[in-house]
């Protein structure tokens, strides 16, 4: 099987049961960040040291695809898609809060606002906390103007706070201290 089709050769793209658009559509620019948010947490998993952790990023990872053909199937949302696409698992929403939980259980309490950094993982992590965040803010664009399944603002949301947790409890199981903010006075 080849890779290459060529179709996209004049700068749009095919989305799943029809249809083309341009490459810089809402809704080509919104899966494309979830994507490249799925990248990035491969690159978490390979970095981190907590097997928990890169469990728990594994199965993020299959939710985020399923995220992403959703968002690239128009219709998904009210029923009327052409193909069939699973929904986000909407009980990860509650796993996610209980890993977020067990997270910041271990390292001591924020009493500072911290810059993403520490170790190889944790930095990791903030960088993909950020990727997420990008991920949702594209995803409520396209939300003003089509249908967006709630659960996926939800879930985006949680992820990024669970990623700032993961990040928290990897610097302190790598035994790396979370870089604070210091506010320089004048």
């Amino acid at each position: 099987m080849k890779i290459y089709t060529r179709t996209g050769d004049t700068g749009d793209t095919g989305l799943f049961g029809g249809g083309r658009v341009s490459k810089a559509h809402i809704r080509v620019a919104a899966y494309g960040t979830v994507d490249e948010l799925n990248a990035s947490l491969g690159v978490c998993r390979e970095a981190v040291g907590v097997p928990e952790i890169r469990d728990g990023l594994g199965r993020i990872q299959n939710d985020l695809f399923n995220l992403g053909a959703s968002l690239a199937t128009p219709g998904s949302e009210d029923g009327t898609a052409k193909a069939s696409i699973p929904r986000l698992p909407e009980a990860r929403i509650q796993e996610m809060e209980e890993w977020i939980d067990a997270a910041m259980a271990d390292p001591p309490e924020l009493r500072s606002f911290i810059l993403p950094g520490g170790s190889r993982g944790g930095a990791a992590l903030h960088m993909a906390r950020t990727v997420c965040r990008r991920a949702e803010r594209g995803i409520v664009r396209l939300g003003e103007q089509e249908a967006v399944h709630s659960l996926v603002l939800m879930y985006l949301n949680r992820l990024s706070d669970l990623l700032f947790a993961w990040a928290r409890l990897e610097n302190w199981n790598q035994d790396v201290s979370d870089v604070l903010w210091e506010k320089e006075q004048d």
